[in-house]
């Protein structure tokens, strides 16, 4: 039995295997290549797990599955924050051919409900520190609505359901059957801002190049000391290279719950942390504490911080090397598979005002307007793209994908880009996140990013709110630190000659922006509170 999935045409296949980007190993083998190494794989905590108690711990709990019946082709859903369990959970379900979905620890019971109803997952990995799990009402609820669920696992369990347990089981004669590498490993949630995250399959094949190539363009080596402040189980920090990029190198993956400069500072300084990678605002939230602490010592070892998940301002990315001490790399990249990079001998002007160039020369990336047909370097349009990495369906999802792919099956992203002369892309925004104000059209991230270089945001969110004569107008949302006026940004924005349509028509400051359950800022959210005020 397989998990089905839209396969890549047979021509296309062939291709990515002559060229060596499909090897036909399993994931696994990012683990089990140092199945008898001593050297550090992971840290959590007070707890230190080498490459071979990290590959046995997989086997036992793999083992441990088995006899409770979990067979080849099946799924799981899985939702475990960043703790080393995360690691061997996911290694010991490709170990016996379950494919998981990696739920996100933020996620509640909205969107578990829709992944588990998507997948009808035989097994439940979950944490009792979750709060929906915390409760036996609510997780015999769960249970019961999703019959499929035959088994389940739980971290911090004292009882039968015990993840630790389970892990600690003998693994016997245990022998690992990953499915074939052609087939779905596991499945990555999309970062979509509206809705439930679709599903995206990924194969063993497609995703061990994307890891590969990776490691390739970052130097990834035995020396890489990496720490993992953003949520393990996302596509950035598991793949770009991310931590199975630092498995397969033989490097040191150091765990972090959170990206807070109180918390990583300490851990960066204590085990030598050289590479990181963060999104923009916690990129802006270290810079403060740096500020605010009186300098970078705890930092030195840093030498290389990966900023992506949303568009880097040219300004807060001069700051990095500036302030922080650190090589900055711009990663642009998404679940459904395409990842650009900037190089490391890039010029300081590619570093700080792109993000990058396809890291596959097999990656087909063009831009097309509003019709589907292709525009000239240099102008913006929709990114379309495919490739030996790049998924060419959502699960189960019909009629997405009708809308998502054109006739060729190039995907289209949302993103609005453009493709300069040497093959460089900049991120334009979303083509859904524009504004219409009466017919002009805002760039809601154009904005955000101007109003980042002011010496008082800290965070920014321009979304768009109903008026009764120009359609839309826009109201910038800001978490500043210190108190500003609307004037003073609408000043600061017409000084750097922002033209007046685009100056945000109404000013909201807020102690923190409200995020998505994959870490984006929640725009609907925004646009709700601003319609209840409207109505008050």
């Amino acid at each position: 039995m397989t998990v089905s999935y839209t396969r890549w045409p047979d021509d296309l296949a062939a291709r990515y295997r002559e060229k060596g980007y499909w090897i036909d190993r399993p994931l696994t083998d990012v683990l089990t290549r140092h199945a008898d190494s001593d050297a550090c794989a992971l840290i959590d905590g007070e707890r230190t797990f080498s490459y071979r108690d990290l590959n046995a711990a997989s086997d036992r709990l793999a083992a441990a599955l088995q006899r409770q019946g979990l067979k080849h082709g099946e799924t799981a859903l899985m939702q475990l924050g960043n703790v080393a369990e995360f690691y061997i959970t996911l290694f010991a379900l490709l170990k016996i051919g379950v494919a998981p979905v990696n739920a996100l620890f933020s996620h509640q019971r909205t969107e578990l409900d829709a992944y588990a109803g998507q997948i009808a997952p035989a097994l439940l990995v979950a944490d009792r520190e979750h709060a929906f799990f915390a409760s036996d009402e609510t997780l015999s609820q769960f249970v019961a609505t999703h019959g499929s669920l035959r088994v389940v696992a739980l971290r911090n369990e004292a009882g039968e359901h015990s993840l630790e347990a389970m892990i600690d089981e003998p693994a016997g004669a245990f022998v690992a059957s990953p499915t074939p590498a052609d087939e779905v490993a596991f499945f990555q949630l999309s970062g979509g801002s509206t809705g439930t995250p679709k599903l995206i399959p990924r194969t063993h094949n497609d995703y061990y190049y994307s890891i590969r190539r990776s490691n390739e363009i970052c130097n990834f080596s035995p020396e890489t000391r990496y720490l993992c402040a953003l949520p393990a189980a996302h596509n950035y920090p598991l793949s770009s290279p991310g931590s199975l990029g630092v498995f397969l190198a033989g490097g040191s993956v150091v765990l972090a719950r959170d990206p807070s400069a109180t918390l990583c500072f300490p851990l960066i300084e204590q085990h030598r942390i050289n590479v990181t990678a963060l999104v923009p605002p916690a990129v802006s939230l270290w810079l403060q504490a740096i500020q605010e602490w009186g300098g970078n010592q705890q930092l030195a070892s840093l030498r290389l911080l990966q900023v992506g998940g949303a568009r880097l301002s040219s300004s807060l990315a001069a700051r990095i090397p500036a302030e922080i001490g650190c090589q900055l790399q711009q990663v642009f990249g998404m679940a459904e598979g395409l990842v650009n990079y900037t190089r490391l001998d890039d010029s300081d002007a590619r570093i700080f005002n792109t993000q990058g160039t396809p890291m596959c020369p097999d990656d087909e990336v063009w831009v097309a307007d509003e019709n589907g047909n292709p525009l000239p370097r240099g102008e913006v349009g929709r990114l379309m793209t495919r490739g030996p990495y790049t998924f060419r369906g959502y699960y189960n999802s019909p009629a997405h994908n009708a809308q998502a792919f054109d006739g060729n099956g190039f995907y289209s992203s949302g993103d609005l880009i453009a493709i300069d002369e040497d093959g460089y892309i900049t991120v334009q925004g979303r083509e859904k996140d524009q504004i219409n104000r009466g017919g002009e059209k805002i760039a809601a991230e154009e904005i955000e990013n101007l109003l980042l270089r002011h010496e008082a945001v800290i965070h920014a969110a321009l979304v768009s709110m109903e008026d009764s004569l120009l359609g839309e107008k826009s109201c910038a949302w800001l978490v500043t630190s210190r108190p500003v006026r609307p004037v003073e940004m609408r000043r600061w924005l017409r000084e750097l000659g922002v033209a007046d349509f685009k100056l945000p028509d109404r000013v909201e400051c807020i102690d923190s922006l409200p995020l998505t359950p994959v870490g984006k800022v929640d725009k609907k959210m925004l646009r709700q509170w601003l319609a209840e005020r409207a109505q008050a």
